[in-house]
């Protein structure tokens, strides 16, 4: 069995009701624009905020059991995001899965990016680059070295962001943020990165 879907015989620690709210903000402020991909969406609270204020949304987890509740969760709430069990290293196996294909404008990673190994963040950033479109956005959400070792997630520095995601991306900003789960009292320090898709380029003879 998947190890994370045994993790939702209970309840994850990254599954907190709700959405998170340094998603909530970026929504209110436009930036979760045009077609979205929530990456690692768990049972699917952000998603569904964006679902509900409009957006046409993909969610993927490996996790299957994740995913049964993130789609009835959509049925109850009538809501119409797009859940699907789809491993985050592979994306280009949504093409042809999709109506209108499998390019998004917008994609988010709530907690995903800082469980992969170093090998694991070379693959999630092929895999990304073959669904996202020239000009996408990418906002990543992962704990930072500014919390303590108390376990949980590995934490994840403004550097390393920008040396995974080099060409064909660009690393816009990286700032200070939350991210609330279940483990400790309050929320933990955390990175919010956000990340453009610039594109192959293609090099020309003069």
């Amino acid at each position: 069995m998947n190890p994370f879907d045994a993790m939702y015989d209970g309840t994850p620690p990254w599954e907190i009701g709700r959405p998170q709210p340094v998603f909530e903000q970026l929504l209110e402020r436009g930036q979760i624009r045009g077609r979205v991909l929530d990456v690692g969406c768990g049972t699917g609270e952000n998603a569904l905020a964006f679902a509900a204020a409009g957006r046409a949304v993909v969610g993927v987890d490996v996790a299957e059991k994740a995913i049964r509740r993130a789609q009835i969760k959509a049925r109850t709430r009538d809501l119409a995001a797009d859940f699907r069990v789809q491993d985050a290293l592979s994306l280009h196996n949504l093409r042809g899965q999709l109506e209108g294909g499998a390019h998004f404008d917008t994609v988010v990673d709530c907690g995903l990016f800082h469980a992969f190994t170093d090998q694991g963040r070379q693959a999630y950033r092929h895999s990304l680059g073959s669904v996202m479109r020239t000009g996408a956005e990418l906002f990543v959400l992962c704990f930072s070295t500014d919390e303590p070792d108390w376990g949980g997630p590995r934490r994840v520095t403004a550097e390393e962001l920008r040396l995974t995601f080099d060409a064909p991306f660009a690393v816009e900003s990286v700032r200070p943020a939350r991210f609330e789960h279940l483990l400790q009292s309050g929320a933990a320090h955390a990175l919010l990165a956000r990340v453009v898709y610039v594109g192959a380029v293609t090099s020309r003879n003069n």
